[in-house]
């Protein structure tokens, strides 16, 4: 069987078209800063977080905690259409320390992106999106849904505060 020289050829690209979809495809999968959410954050009761009974839901209230030797916990609730904080008051943090978030949802699945970041997690009704993470830099950085939530889901953003760990010792009360 003879192939003929286009053919060849034509069927070279093809085959690089598809290595490189198979490269782009594992780079983005395993590349530096990708790392997966599992089931780590556990899971709660939806209507105990709706009904705003944090604490039986383990959230106590949601807010910023120490828990270490710069190392910080942050509870957010996402709800339609706001973070919890987040949205109404920024949630602060100091610049340089290890923060850990856990999100939850207790009506609809929502979306976790803080803009400019690799933090993107989805927020589903009955899970905690558990993830850690550092913000070096002091700034602000928003947050957003990227998940459609209801008709006001394009209002849905809230902000980070990243301050200096001086400023952020005499603004906040750091509970247990």
């Amino acid at each position: 069987m003879e192939i003929h020289r286009f053919e060849k050829l034509w069927l070279g690209v093809g085959l690089v078209l598809i290595v490189g979809l198979i490269a782009t495809v594992a780079y983005g999968a395993v590349g530096p800063g990708v790392a997966m959410m599992d089931d780590d954050g556990g899971t709660i009761d939806p209507e105990t977080v709706a009904d705003g009974n944090y604490e039986q839901a383990n959230f106590k209230s949601p807010g910023v905690r120490q828990v270490g030797e710069d190392e910080y916990t942050a509870h957010v609730v996402a709800r339609q259409f706001l973070f919890e904080p987040g949205t109404q008051e920024p949630i602060q943090v100091p610049a340089g320390s290890e923060v850990t978030f856990y999100v939850t949802s207790p009506d609809v699945v929502h979306g976790f992106s803080v803009v400019g970041t690799n933090v993107n997690t989805m927020v589903i009704p009955g899970q905690v999106a558990q993830f850690t993470t550092q913000f070096d830099e002091s700034g602000e950085y928003g947050i957003v849904c990227h998940e459609y939530c209801g008709a006001a889901h394009h209002t849905m953003a809230g902000t980070i505060e990243v301050v200096p760990q001086s400023q952020f010792n005499s603004t906040m009360t750091v509970g247990e």
